[in-house]
This record gives structure tokens, sequence and C-alpha cells, in this order.
């Protein structure tokens, strides 16, 4: 079954909300150019990109949905949704070096941005692609919704 608008929204926020955020608070400790600031400023740093990752991406989800109803089967194939990760980084980056982003207020290096964002974006693929489907087995039938 082909997600619906709804489906992709709600699964975008349900994963970051779980998966997501369970990943943030384990990577956050081992996250590079963090030296000299607090693990609570780097949490409060890691936290304000995962809500970023959230809302920015959910604009791109619309987008998304507007671009796929060119197509014939209205759905992205399943590498492509890995590599749209690049995208959204990219401009998840950007609105953070231009100050965009009102809930993080500092300095975010690149490496620290990239690893955090890679690996939480790699994690929620895989879990997507995966685990999701034993979790919640009628998710896909339902055309993604959660609720």
């Amino acid at each position: 079954m082909t997600p619906t608008l709804s489906g992709r929204l709600q699964t975008r926020v349900f994963i970051l909300a779980t998966v997501g955020l369970v990943w943030t608070l384990i990577v956050t400790p081992f996250l590079p150019e963090t030296g000299g600031v607090s693990l609570g400023d780097v949490y409060e740093v890691t936290l304000g990109v995962l809500l970023s990752v959230g809302v920015v991406g959910l604009g791109w989800e619309l987008l998304y949905h507007f671009l796929q109803q060119f197509r014939w089967e209205k759905d992205w194939p399943t590498l492509f949704g890995f590599f749209n990760g690049f995208n959204e980084g990219l401009l998840l980056w950007l609105l953070l070096e231009a100050g965009a982003i009102p809930w993080v207020d500092r300095d975010v290096p690149f490496s620290t941005f990239a690893f955090h964002f890679g690996t939480t974006w790699l994690v929620v693929w895989l879990f997507l692609n995966g685990p999701m489907r034993v979790v919640l087995p009628r998710w896909r039938f339902r055309g993604g919704a959660i609720l």
C-alpha cells in the first residue's frame, strides 16, 4: 500500500519521537568536537536539531507528496528515500548556519551535526524498512497511518 500524506506525516513524527529520540540520547555523549561544552548543552543542541528535523521534515513531506503525484505508483523507491537524507541534511545545515532555527542558539560544528544527523537518519531509515513492519504490522496497509 502506498503511504498517504497523513500517514507519512504521522510516521515521521512517530519515528523521530521514538527511535530518533532514543538514538539521540544514546549518541550525544559520543559526538565529535564537543570538548569544552557541558553534556547538558550538547543534549540541548542535539535535541533542538532533532526537533528541527521533525519540523522541517513535515515541510519536506508536503514537497515529496506533491512530487510523487507525477509518479505512476505515487511512491519513491526505498533507496531514493534513503538518499533524501542528503537533501534534508543540507537544508537543515544551511538553516542552522543562517541562525534560522530559533531553538538552537549555539554554533554547531559541522562534524557534530553531520555525525548526529547522518547516524540518526540511517537508524531511522533502517528501522522504517525493517523492525517497523514487525512492531506495527498493519502500518503499511493503513497508508502509513499510526493512529
